[in-house]
């Protein structure tokens, strides 16, 4: 009688995987600063920096890509912001075509540059996780 393992299957790749994980373990922090006084934080920021870097550290930690992981955490706080704009503010706002536009164009420039803080801090967090942990993962080995 032969055992057989049940296969493992993950619909997600693994960037996305560390991405989501390190968003979601943002949340409680996010929370923490947004209580803080005179507290200009916000979940998309929030996400974008302290998820990249807990995503970072997670893709250091399993040997995987730690910039990949940063940059799709960064790709989620970009799109959480406005989603959250839009959810609070968007429904009591006259919204004309060049409100639209300013919207339309702010978004992009808001995704270029959440994708490039998430690819710093998933580094920094890849950085730190090799540092403390002292053993060389295959990202730095080289």
């Amino acid at each position: 009688m032969s055992m057989v393992s049940p296969l493992r299957i993950h619909t997600l790749p693994a960037a996305w995987r560390f991405a989501l994980i390190g968003a979601l373990a943002s949340l409680p922090a996010i929370a923490v600063l947004e209580r803080l006084p005179n507290s200009e934080a916000t979940i998309g920021g929030g996400i974008m920096i302290i998820g990249a870097f807990i995503a970072g550290v997670v893709a250091a930690l399993r040997s995987s890509d730690p910039s990949a992981a940063g940059l799709r955490a960064g790709l989620l706080g970009s799109t959480i912001g406005p989603l959250v704009f839009l959810v609070t503010a968007g429904t009591t706002a006259t919204w004309s075509l060049s409100r639209v536009v300013f919207f339309v164009f702010a978004g992009g420039l808001t995704v270029c540059a959440s994708v490039l803080f998430g690819v710093g801090f998933g580094r920094v967090g890849g950085w730190m996780a090799n540092t403390v942990s002292g053993e060389p993962t295959s990202a730095n080995a080289s």
